[in-house]
C-alpha cells in the first residue's frame, strides 16, 4: 500500500513553501491542459529519470486520478528503494474539485 497525501495537505505544503518535490506523471498534453506546477515526468519516462527524484525530502507524485501515480510509486519503492514518496489521493481531479487551480 502506497502512502497518500490529501489535496488539503498538499495545499498546506504549497502555502508554507515547504521543501518538497512535486512530480506529475501524466502525459505532456494533459500537463498542458492543467497542472499543479510540478515537474513533468510522464509515467513511461520515470524509470529513465530516477536521478531526478529526490531521496532526501518528501516527494508527492500525482496523475489525473491517483492510479498511475500509485503504480509509479510501487515500482520506484520496489526497484529503487524509495521511502519518501506520497501519492496525491484523487489526483489533479480531486485538487481541482476541492482547491481549484
Amino acid at each position: 500500500m502506497v502512502k497518500e497525501i490529501t489535496v488539503q495537505d498538499l495545499k498546506t505544503l504549497q502555502d508554507s513553501k515547504a521543501d518538497y518535490q512535486l512530480i506529475d506523471v501524466r502525459e505532456e498534453y494533459e500537463f498542458d491542459e492543467a497542472n499543479l506546477k510540478g515537474e513533468l515526468i510522464p509515467m513511461g519516462d520515470v524509470m529513465n529519470n530516477v536521478d531526478k527524484i529526490a531521496k532526501d525530502k518528501q516527494v508527492v507524485i500525482h496523475c489525473r486520478s491517483g492510479r498511475r501515480s500509485a503504480s509509479v510509486i510501487q515500482a520506484l519503492e520496489s526497484q529503487h528503494g524509495f521511502t519518501n514518496l506520497y501519492n496525491l489521493k484523487g489526483g489533479i481531479l480531486a485538487y481541482i474539485e476541492e482547491i481549484g487551480l
